[in-house]
């Protein structure tokens, strides 16, 4: 059996200020690298490997955990959060009063979004493509997965049997730093938690 550790990066400013980040290379702010010295804490030295999104906020947040755990990071671009295009750098309130036909659509389920956003199929694929990667790369070792809210949201709808296209809106989102665990056996990735 493989275990996926999956942590969601440290608090950035954008996340306080309840910015839309996507691509965009934010970096952690204090209480982001507090929080990832607190997980490091937490970790119990069991983890084989650490792969992390190659954005700063992730990286930074995977090589604090890392240096405790006395191995490198892998950076694979994959994991990056999944690009909003236009809506970048806006909070909620911006986007509804400068997109309202298309904020209305995607809160209606009707839309991916800004027009410029990454397409929902691309952006599940890529991360199914890691995934598929990584377990069959690590079989039977637990790996540490340092990402973003939506890329962890894109691996628990495979491990739950929802399509993300379709369900990404009933997946709950993630705290900043910390961990869900999933099982992968035979082909079949599970919830832990």
């Amino acid at each position: 059996m493989t275990t996926l550790l999956l942590v969601r990066h440290g608090e950035t400013d954008w996340n306080r200020e309840g910015r839309w980040q996507g691509l965009s290379d934010t970096s952690l702010n204090d209480l982001g690298r507090e929080q990832a010295h607190a997980l490091a804490g937490d970790l119990d030295g069991t983890v084989d490997a650490v792969y992390a999104s190659d954005l700063s906020r992730a990286r930074e947040t995977a090589e604090i955990l890392a240096e405790k755990l006395g191995l490198e990071v892998r950076l694979d671009p994959r994991l990056r959060e999944r690009g909003f295009g236009s809506w970048e750098g806006l909070t909620t309130p911006e986007i509804e009063e400068r997109f309202a036909e298309t904020h209305r659509l995607w809160r209606a389920g009707e839309g991916s979004g800004a027009e410029d956003a990454e397409p929902f199929e691309a952006f599940s694929a890529r991360i199914e493509a890691f995934l598929a990667d990584v377990l069959r790369q690590h079989p039977g070792e637990e790996v540490l997965v340092v990402s973003h809210g939506g890329s962890i949201r894109a691996i628990h709808a495979v491990a739950t049997g929802l399509d993300y296209v379709r369900d990404h809106r009933l997946i709950p989102s993630i705290a900043n730093c910390v961990v869900t665990r999933y099982a992968a056996e035979d082909g079949k990735l599970a919830p832990l938690d």
